[in-house]
């Protein structure tokens, strides 16, 4: 689907790029800087909006809904061409939603998804998460075979789309081994300093640690944050305790070449190339895209030479 959306978009970028940029102002409200995966986003979409010749207004949110919607509305009133959002949880967007819509302000969601009406908003870039925590549980179930294995799950920013769906496609990638069971799961909010705090819980609450088998984290930040508190509690994350996570930044490809960390599924965050294309040509001819524009995951382990993805990743502002 984005292949045939990126051919479709093609010439328009040779022949009309630079003049549809011309003057174009797009609002961004980011969710935060809550891990390192985000980071990398913003860096890639600010870089994205240059090269292409955008006017981008960005608002950091810091994890507060009340401060995008607020966003939202200042780019409503500023009468933008475009807003691009990251959204912090899935409801509580249709009123203005619907307030760009009247504008006539097509609205791009970035790596999250809202439970509105599809027609107030233009499409939605990201992976498909179900998928990515689908692709994380079939890996452990996998790699631990017919052994008896507690899992301690760090979940993300509770009411999210990522969330709730890493959740989701987790525990369908385990369904059917009976051997397999989530023991502890609570929210680390995708930061680096709960996941450590939470992990220390987890450690405690299940014999010192010695009972789990594996974490799964919703991201690699919590992972990174978990891994530091295994090895204060004196064990050897990726052999005590395995460690599956979802981003795919540096510092887990770190982990990994160190042997702290076992796997990892992808999410790039080059989201705003894809809104970019669809925006041209939605802006060139009315070419509506669909719905969905879904990115590729893919799953990494340590056979995936992640020292190597480790150095070509660590500029990328992450």
């Amino acid at each position: 689907m984005f292949k045939t959306l990126m051919l479709t978009t093609a010439a328009f970028a040779v022949s009309a790029g630079m003049a549809l940029a011309d003057g174009k102002v797009i609002g961004f409200s980011q969710i935060g800087s809550e891990s390192g995966w985000r980071a990398a986003e913003t860096t890639l979409t600010k870089k994205q909006a240059e090269e292409r010749g955008y006017q981008l207004q960005f608002s950091d949110a810091q994890q507060k809904q009340e401060n995008q919607i607020a966003a939202m509305r200042s780019f409503i009133a500023q009468g933008v061409d475009a807003i691009l959002i990251a959204p912090v949880v899935a409801t509580g967007w249709d009123a203005v939603l619907q307030e760009a819509k009247e504008a006539e302000i097509p609205v791009v969601l970035l790596d999250r998804m809202v439970d509105s009406d599809p027609s107030l908003y233009l499409t939605a870039v990201g992976s498909n998460l179900v998928h990515e925590g689908e692709v994380a549980g079939q890996w452990l179930a996998a790699t631990v075979g017919d052994k008896d294995c507690r899992i301690v799950e760090l979940q993300g920013t509770t009411g999210s789309s990522p969330a709730i769906d890493r959740k989701t496609g987790f525990e369908k990638g385990i369904a059917g081994h009976d051997n397999l069971k989530i023991v502890q799961s609570q929210t680390g909010d995708f930061t680096r300093s709960l996941g450590k705090e939470v992990m220390e819980s987890f450690l405690q609450a299940e014999n010192g640690g010695k009972d789990i088998c594996a974490l799964y984290a919703h991201n690699d930040d919590m992972a990174v944050g978990a891994i530091q508190a295994i090895k204060e509690a004196g064990l050897k994350p990726g052999q005590d305790i395995l460690v599956v996570s979802i981003d795919a930044v540096p510092d887990i490809f770190k982990a990994m070449a160190d042997g702290e960390a076992n796997a990892t599924v992808e999410l790039t965050p080059n989201m705003a190339g894809p809104a970019f294309d669809a925006l041209e040509a939605f802006w060139a001819n009315g070419t509506e895209p669909p719905k969905f524009i879904q990115t590729e995951s893919k799953l990494y382990t340590q056979a995936d030479d992640p020292a190597g993805q480790y150095e070509a990743r660590k500029d990328l502002g992450y």
